[in-house]
């Protein structure tokens, strides 16, 4: 397709012709369906509340309104902010604004914490035209009297929903004070429940809404279940790397601890493996991702920081190691794969007890996922349970061993055999100053051994002195 079509296609909506210029470096040739639907309202300056599947464009769907504005009617100063709840959604949207907005003299900066906070302040002081920030750092700046936020037309809350959900509506709340109050609001989100779209009701004046089919994931994606015995899903993740075409891959874990031990244990396989969790430094991260675009690692084994902001093309499997807590997570894990037109497949490893959360996901998502049974990964065939083992299912503790020169010592104690044995028997007990006839102390606990024991008054009244 001509770059003449190109331009045609978004000259539709009367854009400024170095924004189409953006437009056609970033490489759209025509707008996507949530863009289409947006644009016209957004670029008259109304509210809007965009929900669409997680790959669908809707990036661009704020920012080339934000371009518009400030190139039509630059200001001086910050004219827009742009929050997201994760370093790596912001630094994404970053770098497709920079794409855009290429042709143009809009400059923007990057806020977010886990790295120092002096070049950013650096580059606030040359006014930046468009500010992308997660909350916190921007509150901590906004607390130093560092950033100025009075100039701002256009607020943009990208996943709105998770903003909400994990506990950023204080702080957002708090952002809100410093914004003028009449503006303009973008909302956009994958997923959108019914008490967090109350939230941005009150908060949107008269919004547009646009629903595209947000709960479905794209047709391109193709979804699978595995059944597998716990014990065996390493195994059956090293069959799929190595048997299902995977060509790129991220791998989703439930907990930070455990994604790294995952990729530690694939990279020990022979895999080109990361890792990507919430412990690791932000230069720790960024290598991550950078190296999972460049290729340099073909596997991403994350947690759900990496369901949103993480855009990489040609991912041809997400693979969900930990079924998704919710099924809003399971949608946002399966869109890394599927983006731009792309096939993809998403695997879900199912243990017995992720049944219910499964359930859940098909009713959100309105299908059925079709199961694969591999019958090799359905037992565990390791060590016999110990005899002796309780019906919990946790192994007794053997009875620790009394040694027999201890057990001697005891025994010649009781029977009153010399005072050199009776001795040692009572330091080894810890038991020194006791007269009450040499018993032996074997039955006491560690603990109580340890225990000095208390003098006993003497016969005749008297109060000991001190020992």
């Amino acid at each position: 397709m001509s770059q003449a079509t190109s331009a045609t296609k978004f000259a539709q909506f009367d854009l400024h012709p170095s924004l189409l210029k953006g437009i056609q470096k970033a490489g759209y040739e025509t707008p996507r369906p949530i863009q289409a639907a947006t644009l016209p309202a957004a670029l008259d300056g109304s509210d809007i509340l965009g929900l669409a599947q997680t790959g669908t464009g809707k990036t661009a769907g704020f920012a080339i309104p934000i371009l518009q504005r400030i190139v039509t009617n630059p200001t001086r100063g910050p004219s827009a902010l742009i929050l997201a709840p994760t370093r790596e959604l912001a630094a994404q949207i970053a770098d497709e604004i920079r794409v855009l907005s290429a042709s143009t003299e809009v400059k923007s900066v990057t806020i977010y914490g886990g790295v120092g906070q002096g070049p950013q302040v650096a580059k606030l002081r040359k006014n930046p035209d468009i500010i992308i920030a997660c909350p916190g750092r921007l509150l901590d700046l906004l607390g130093q009297g560092l950033v100025k936020l009075s100039g701002i037309r256009t607020l943009v809350l990208d996943e709105a929903d998770h903003m909400f959900d994990m506990g950023f509506l204080v702080p957002i709340r708090k952002i809100l004070k410093q914004l003028p109050a009449k503006r303009q609001n973008l909302f956009f989100s994958a997923t959108m429940p019914k008490e967090i779209r109350t939230l941005a009701d009150e908060m949107l004046d008269q919004p547009t809404v646009v629903e595209l089919p947000s709960t479905k994931p794209v047709d391109l994606i193709e979804q699978v279940v595995y059944p597998v015995h716990d014990k065996r899903k390493l195994p059956l993740l090293e069959h799929l790397l190595n048997n299902d075409g995977v060509s790129r891959a991220i791998i989703f874990t439930r907990t930070k601890r455990r994604a790294k031990t995952l990729a530690d244990k694939l990279g020990k396989a022979s895999f080109n493996a990361a890792s990507l969790q919430g412990n690791m430094s932000q230069n720790a991260r960024d290598r991550a991702i950078n190296g999972f675009k460049s290729g340099t690692f073909d596997i991403l084994v994350a947690t759900d920081i990496a369901a949103r902001g993480i855009d990489v093309s040609k991912v041809s499997h997400v693979i969900n190691y930990d079924v998704p807590d919710t099924p809003e997570a399971y949608t946002h894990r399966i869109g890394r794969t599927g983006r731009a037109q792309c096939t993809g497949k998403a695997c879900t490893f199912l243990t017995s007890d992720g049944r219910p959360t499964l359930r859940a996901i098909e009713r959100r998502i309105g299908q059925t996922i079709p199961e694969h049974v591999i019958e090799e990964f359905m037992k565990y065939d390791g060590p016999a349970t110990p005899a002796g083992t309780p019906r919990g299912g946790q192994q007794q503790r053997p009875q620790k061993k009394v040694q027999p020169r201890r057990q001697g010592g005891a025994q010649a104690k009781s029977r009153g055999q010399g005072s050199n044995g009776q001795s040692k028997t009572r330091k080894q007990n810890g038991n020194n100053g006791d007269k009450s006839g040499g018993q032996a102390q074997e039955t006491k606990s560690p603990s109580a051994r340890r225990r000095r024991p208390r003098r006993r008054k003497p016969t005749g009244g008297a109060r000991p002195t001190n020992a």
